[in-house]
């Protein structure tokens, strides 16, 4: 099974449509046999899952994620694990011993009313984005 993070310096990074790299592990009888960062090229939100599906990915941890990217993803038929923060290591052995702690609900919209966006990365370390506008 192939699983991939959302990854900037050791970190779950915080919005799927803006990563610009993913961590991809190689993961066989439930132990990570193999794991490399990868350099999305730019690419962007929706061009995203068709990144990860050519890449083989089956599931992505993630931390705050838009409903066309979920779509997305879904099409692709890879599982999402959205919510996650903290250590990107550390979440894929919470995911593999069952005890990774996500919110499915989690969402990032793009912009706000007032038409401003922001990168949930200015927010500060951990921010998991739940329940605003972030985007």
């Amino acid at each position: 099974m192939k699983l991939a993070v959302t990854y900037e310096n050791g970190q779950v990074f915080q919005h799927f449509g803006h990563t610009e790299q993913f961590k991809l592990y190689e993961v066989e009888d439930g132990k990570v046999v193999s794991a490399q960062v990868v350099d999305t090229n730019g690419s962007g939100h929706g061009a995203l899952a068709g990144f990860l599906a050519a890449q083989g990915v089956e599931a992505l941890i993630c931390g705050g994620i838009g409903g066309g990217a979920r779509n997305a993803l879904a099409q692709a038929g890879i599982r999402l694990f959205s919510g996650a923060a903290g250590d990107a290591d550390a979440q894929v052995n919470a995911l593999l011993a069952g005890s990774l702690r996500y919110d499915p609900d989690t969402v990032c919209a793009h912009h706000h009313d007032h038409g401003e966006a922001h990168d949930c990365g200015s927010h500060g370390g951990g921010h998991s984005c739940g329940g605003h506008s972030c985007g």
